[in-house]
């Protein structure tokens, strides 16, 4: 199922939209990039995917990280990076789709949040 970066970006747009409130007040120096797939080194820091299987990667320092240090120097943005390629070539419908961005944006901010798998996996039990 494939739709333009436009249609996609807001499938993002809408998935942030959909989440709860106090995690959407939490968010901090994050900023959410689609791209086509991902690239040599997004591999190297994903530990086992393959490139076609990667739908979406979270880099930076976890908030459940971050000491009174953060922030006295400039930092950079943690980055959650939504791959549409990938996700597109596993959805066979526009449900499909928005469910898919939806479950991938929810589990990257769950990394950003300091959130393991099992933690992830019950938090989107509760909201999705």
């Amino acid at each position: 199922m494939k739709v333009t970066r436009e249609e996609f970006e807001s499938l993002v747009e809408e998935s942030l939209e959909m989440l709860p409130h106090h995690f959407k007040v939490a968010l901090d120096n994050v900023e959410i990039i689609v791209e086509d797939v991902p690239g040599d080194e997004d591999l190297d820091r994903s530990e086992s995917y393959e490139k076609r299987s990667l739908l979406g990667l979270y880099t930076g320092i976890p908030l459940t990280e971050r000491g009174a240090w953060y922030g006295m120097t400039p930092v950079t943005p943690d980055r959650i990076q939504i791959f549409q390629r990938n996700i597109e070539r596993i959805c066979n419908s526009t449900e499909e789709l928005r469910y898919q961005v939806l479950t991938t944006v929810f589990h990257e901010l769950g990394h950003y949040f300091g959130m393991d798998e099992d933690e992830i996996r019950s938090a989107m039990d509760d909201y999705i």
